[in-house]
């Protein structure tokens, strides 16, 4: 029996997740919809897989697996987003998940997910797999590859601009001042060899939108 806690603020997932899950050996021990409940569930029991939306309300996106990582030792955490994988699923890797599924993913996939990330694996589709697998840093140009060189914060602060957030309302989203918000941006110009913050916005734009 794997225990699973679940972290969503759509109630069309959470139920999804649950019917999913009614004919086989998983149990889910709880569900938070905000931030603020996340770590105060887990302090009371924390399950085999958490499975959760980086975009919840008082979620510091992707900064969160980090916390979570450091708060509870050997946790094991599978992003379930609607954000595209092609951008995200590299981030939240390297932030300490284990596992990255889009919503848009097939049942199976989202089980197989589950499962391979409850057993101490990690789970990336198969294409994005490909893709790096094929990936040669000398000469790949691609959209994808460059954006996968940003750190966490990087990758959070270019997805709040590319959605037409202003350096105010993103440094209060991710609780950092303005003027750091202004460092972020500044090093963003120099990593995906963009020349203008226009640019910049438009290839996070044509990233979030791509197959990948």
């Amino acid at each position: 029996m794997i225990t699973i806690t679940i972290a969503d603020h759509h109630p069309i997932v959470i139920d999804g997740l649950a019917h999913l899950l009614k004919d086989i050996q998983h149990e889910i021990i709880d569900v938070v919809t905000d931030g603020d409940g996340l770590i105060p569930s887990l302090e009371q029991q924390v399950p085999d897989l958490v499975v959760m939306e980086i975009d919840m309300p008082n979620l510091q996106g992707l900064s969160a697996i980090k916390e979570l990582r450091r708060l509870f030792a050997g946790i094991k955490i599978m992003v379930f987003s609607t954000h595209p994988e092609g951008m995200y699923a590299l981030s939240a890797i390297k932030a300490g998940a284990m596992g990255y599924v889009g919503k848009t993913a097939d049942t199976d996939v989202v089980l197989k997910a589950m499962l391979q990330v409850a057993r101490g694996g990690i789970y990336l589709n198969n294409d994005l797999v490909e893709m790096l697998s094929n990936s040669d840093p000398s000469k790949n140009n691609s959209l994808a590859y460059k954006y996968k060189k940003l750190s966490t914060r990087e990758t959070e602060v270019l997805n709040l601009l590319s959605s037409g957030k202003r350096n105010k309302d993103i440094a209060e989203t991710l609780d950092i001042n303005e003027k750091t918000v202004s460092t972020y941006k500044t090093r963003l110009l120099k990593k995906p060899d963009a020349s203008s913050l226009a640019e910049l916005i438009q290839q996070a734009r044509l990233l979030q939108t791509s197959d990948l």
